[in-house]
């Protein structure tokens, strides 16, 4: 068995180049030893769990959509808000939702503390994603890369 305790997982960072998306998160599967490149499913494991952490003001990534990937989510604190297909709806403590294969979603912290959500998703191999607000595509094969007709950056059009 392998074991960690979340308090000694150290905190990842990311921010877009202009500021509009960024978040904070303990990735607690890699910590267990997931290796996300690998396709050996028995080093790539079945999900990925993550603790992730909001700023106020901030949404983690762009408005997206996964072609397999499943992921729930369980908000741990904080408040806010999720862009969905159909709207937008407040998230509060103790709340879960999932999203399934095409289901476009962004989370938002529009509250005044840090929204706290422990995100669990599969790892679907050859998975891709699909940005509706900039038309753009996210291919993995092997490595990442996003498209429309050209290669492009990951916030392109987003900001």
């Amino acid at each position: 068995m392998k074991k960690v305790n979340t308090k000694a997982v150290a905190e990842v960072s990311w921010n877009s180049p202009k500021g509009k998306f960024g978040g904070f998160g303990k990735e607690i599967s890699e910590e267990l030893g997931r290796k996300p490149a690998s396709t050996d499913l028995n080093e790539r494991h079945p999900f990925d769990v993550e603790i992730m952490r909001i700023s106020p003001g901030m949404s983690p990534c762009p408005y997206h959509t996964h072609s397999a990937q499943w992921e729930f989510y369980h908000v741990i604190s904080g408040t806010g808000q999720v862009r969905h297909q159909d709207g937008i709806t407040p998230i509060v403590p103790e709340d879960a939702f999932i999203f399934r294969p095409g289901e476009a979603h962004q989370l938002i912290n529009n509250g005044s503390e840090d929204l706290v959500i422990y995100v669990v998703a599969d790892n679907p191999i050859g998975e891709s994603c699909y940005y509706p607000d900039s038309k753009k595509w996210l291919v993995r094969s092997p490595e990442s890369q996003l498209i429309r007709s050209e290669k492009l950056d990951y916030y392109d059009g987003e900001e």
